[in-house]
């Protein structure tokens, strides 16, 4: 397995970025549908405008297996910056394999050597696989416990 940082100027990571976020779109934890054809060059055009994005694939025999798309932030409590991963995404095909922990591992490392004072990510509360396997990289609920909220514009 390989850990590889995403590079929008580099047309494999994008398609790969497009085909995983696909893939999460078709999954019963997205939304069960195909992504509309119009939304993946978007989606490219609009992270490369996104000052704050860092994203990273997993590279396994030459495919692309998984991808944390991320975005950097500041805890002024600790007046550090932090990486909030937005997407979490293994391949189906690559699926029970270790990737997702390999991927996780890999983001921690690259926070550690870079400066990041903690990694946060937010998960569906029915997503059980998905908390699983990010209690076993080490994640936890926050103390004390968070809500995710929204208001759409």
């Amino acid at each position: 397995m390989k850990f590889i940082e995403v590079d929008l100027q580099n047309k494999a990571h994008s398609n790969a970025v497009i085909k995983l976020i696909n893939d999460y779109m078709l999954d019963e934890m997205g939304i069960g549908e195909m992504m509309p054809e119009t939304l993946g060059p978007k989606i490219i055009e609009g992270l490369k405008k996104h000052v704050a994005y860092v994203g990273f694939l997993v590279e396994i025999d030459g495919e692309y297996a998984a991808l944390a798309n991320c975005n950097l932030n500041f805890s002024t409590w600790k007046a550090e910056p932090l990486i909030n991963i937005h997407d979490f995404i293994v391949s189906p095909d690559f699926r029970k394999r270790g990737v997702g922990l390999f991927l996780l591992k890999a983001i921690e490392n690259y926070a550690l050597e870079n400066g990041y004072c903690r990694i946060n990510l937010e998960v569906r509360h029915d997503n059980l696989k998905a908390q699983n396997l990010y209690k076993k990289a080490g994640f936890k609920e926050c103390d004390p416990p968070n809500y995710f909220w929204e208001r759409k514009v």
